[in-house]
């Protein structure tokens, strides 16, 4: 059996798995093919979405801070960076650490090979002198061939708030397993979305020019070429929902007619009544406690919390203890 093939069966099956459910969904990992990536970079640079923006201030006007809160006793580090996209937030303080001769090497780690064939070609033009390992591949998997040569202190990065794409019920479980592939001593640079008025947040999951809308269509796209499906592009409507409550944010697609659709990977129809909703995405909010509570649950602890100026964003150090 081919990688090709390997993969593929891979997602029929996650796919059929998804739509046989009930309620059905769809895993948000599979939004990211070629057109997803171009989608998303176009989504982080939307009026409404305020995370990067969030995020990117205060790499800008903390980086000083950040450098001395990375090396702390130590001369050197490895920098990883676990899902790096384009790696645009980050080149700001890539950038910023080259300029100051700090002695470390940047590895980023990520699903998709084309995001980082892009990313490196780009490091390798406007950074020359930064040392970029680019590893495509789950994330344990990538850290563990890293520490088969632990030699230095490991700081990795998980930016974006992509830890909220866990349910508050994984989220433990996937920290505490990267906890577990770290030294102790290494550093966890991890950001978080905070909860904030529920208006601005669903403001981010259905801006006005509809690319949010056009990124989860993308997927029934993606399933169509990927696995001879015949999915109505026009069936279907984008509906994100947040609760204050829990600090959930959900994102879904809703048939808007009765319908079914075939899979030739899968050999099956699947079947929709009107106004049946599948489930793709879900975008956690989260309070200071709640982020206190997930480190000392992993085996972590707070070394310094990082935020913006409308307290809409942290990026939380954590140290493995």
């Amino acid at each position: 059996m081919s990688e090709t093939t390997a993969i593929l069966s891979t997602f029929a099956k996650d796919i059929h798995s998804g739509l046989s459910s009930n309620p059905k969904c769809l895993s948000s990992k599979y939004f990211y093919d070629e057109t997803g990536d171009q989608l998303f970079q176009t989504i982080m640079g939307l009026e409404e979405y305020y995370l990067t923006r969030s995020e990117f201030e205060i790499f800008d006007q903390q980086k000083k801070e950040i450098l001395k809160s990375f090396l702390g006793e130590d001369t050197s580090f490895n920098l990883v960076e676990l899902g790096a996209g384009d790696g645009t937030k980050t080149k700001v303080l890539l950038k910023y650490f080259v300029s100051q001769g700090v002695d470390f090497s940047y590895s980023p780690i990520d699903i998709s090979q084309h995001v980082l064939d892009v990313l490196s070609e780009d490091l390798g033009e406007s950074i020359p002198k930064l040392q970029v390992n680019a590893i495509q591949g789950d994330y344990f998997d990538a850290l563990a061939k890293l520490n088969e040569n632990h030699f230095q202190k490991e700081v990795v990065l998980f930016l974006g708030s992509n830890i909220g794409n866990f349910s508050n019920g994984s989220a433990p479980k996937f920290l505490t397993r990267l906890g577990d592939n770290l030294s102790t001593g290494d550093l966890l640079f991890i950001g978080f979305d905070l909860m904030k008025d529920p208006n601005v947040i669903l403001s981010a999951y259905n801006d006005k020019l509809g690319v949010t809308k056009e990124f989860n269509i993308n997927l029934l796209r993606r399933i169509n070429k990927e696995l001879g499906a015949n999915f109505d592009l026009e069936g279907y409507e984008h509906f994100p929902t947040y609760n204050p409550i829990t600090g959930e944010t959900k994102s879904h697609l809703v048939s808007n007619k009765a319908q079914e659709v075939f899979i030739k990977a899968t050999g099956e129809t699947y079947s929709f009544d009107a106004w049946e909703a599948i489930h793709t995405e879900v975008s956690q909010k989260y309070s200071l406690k709640m982020i206190h509570q997930f480190a000392e649950q992993a085996g972590f602890k707070v070394i310094k919390n990082f935020t913006d100026k409308n307290n809409f964003y942290v990026d939380a150090l954590w140290e493995k203890i």
